[in-house]
């Protein structure tokens, strides 16, 4: 079991690392600011999750145990008023980098929150469910966030090349 809880935290941790490069690696590329600082943002918010699974997988690899969860303030707010900008989607292509790294998030959030609703389900330790269920909602908000806009910037190719069907 000790080892099962490890493995899983190690695999968090590692879930966490590259949605922080790859979040870095879009803002570094990107020429549109608003996009820079939302995957800024969201780099940032995943080094706070490395921060809470490595200090968890330390005292778990010390002691046995998950320490009572210390919830890290999010900034969810400052991200969806960053998404909900309209001047976001005139920003982006529908089908440019921006984009495809936005289609390319929604996957990884959705990796991370089976992995994380699936641990919490299988937990016995209540600290262990509660990080995995503070983890599972977190990426549920950037989840819901990224699909949002990427359904608008659809939207708006679908209006700009007449694809609605009335």
């Amino acid at each position: 079991m000790k080892n099962q809880a490890l493995d899983i935290l190690k695999m968090a941790i590692l879930m966490e690392r590259r949605g922080k490069e790859f979040y870095n690696t879009v803002a570094n590329q990107t020429k549109d600011e608003n996009v820079r600082n939302i995957f800024a943002l969201m780099a940032k918010e995943e080094q706070l999750h490395i921060d809470q699974l490595s200090e968890h997988f330390k005292t778990y690899q010390e002691n046995g145990t998950f320490d009572k969860m210390v919830i890290a303030k999010q900034e969810k707010d400052t991200i969806a008023k960053m998404i909900l900008n309209p001047a976001i989607k005139k920003s982006i292509s529908a089908a440019s980098f921006e984009a495809a790294a936005i289609s390319a998030a929604i996957d990884m959030e959705n990796k991370a929150i089976e992995v994380y609703s699936e641990r919490a389900k299988e937990s016995n330790d209540s600290n262990e469910k509660d990080l995995y269920l503070w983890l599972t909602d977190f990426e549920r908000g950037h989840h819901k966030l990224l699909n949002d806009l990427n359904r608008g910037l659809m939207e708006e190719i679908w209006n700009d090349h007449h694809f609605w069907p009335f």
